[in-house]
């Protein structure tokens, strides 16, 4: 019965989180955190589809799971690509949704990262993620001692710094925006995990 509950949970929180990617952060060429983010970036420069991007970044993280972590491997491998597989699924119907609603700039950060703080937060509440930089967080924490929440925090902020450099500044405050947005509402959705474990 876990399984079958962690199946759907996968699955909605994938689709939670490329709702998110595609209809309100990828029309303002707005970024996310993590292996997400680095997608998003290659592609508004390159214009390579985000999942195949995510995927392919990936691979490396997901090798140093299988030789250090295998729980982290199989909890996260099925996440990782179904929601890259979502995002790229979902991408065709973005101009169908921007026709319907017109949103602000600051509005549209907003509620993307709403959507994928919730795809995210239902996704840890059956230990299963998206997989990405958590992992290398995780080891560098292992190295330097440093807060794996403090790492993660770093990582994000460089990869939006890399976006503002070669996008725009504007791209640099929304992403900040969406980003503030996933961590509240992730923190939310994991609070009683949290506190019961």
């Amino acid at each position: 019965m876990f399984i079958i509950k962690k199946i759907y949970t996968i699955i909605i929180g994938s689709i939670l989180l490329a709702i998110g990617v595609n209809f309100f952060l990828i029309p303002f060429k707005l970024l996310d955190g993590g292996m997400i983010g680095l997608g998003l970036i290659v592609k508004y420069l390159a214009g390579i589809q985000a999942g195949l991007v995510i995927i392919f970044l990936s691979v490396p993280v997901f090798i140093l799971a299988w030789i250090h972590q295998r729980d982290y491997f199989y909890n996260s491998l099925h996440g990782m690509l179904v929601s890259s597989f979502a995002i790229d699924y979902l991408a065709p119907l973005q101009h169908s949704f921007l026709t319907i609603l017109q949103l602000p700039s600051v509005i549209s950060s907003m509620l993307g990262g709403v959507f994928i703080g919730v795809g995210t937060g239902i996704m840890l509440r059956f230990r299963t993620s998206t997989g990405g930089t958590d992992l290398l967080a995780q080891l560098l924490s292992r190295i330097t001692r440093l807060n794996v929440g403090v790492i993660i925090f770093m990582m994000d902020a460089l990869i939006i710094m890399i976006g503002g450099i070669f996008i725009s500044t504007e791209t640099l405050l929304l992403s900040t925006i969406a980003i503030i947005c996933v961590g509240i509402i992730t923190s939310l959705c994991t609070w009683n995990l949290k506190n019961n474990s």
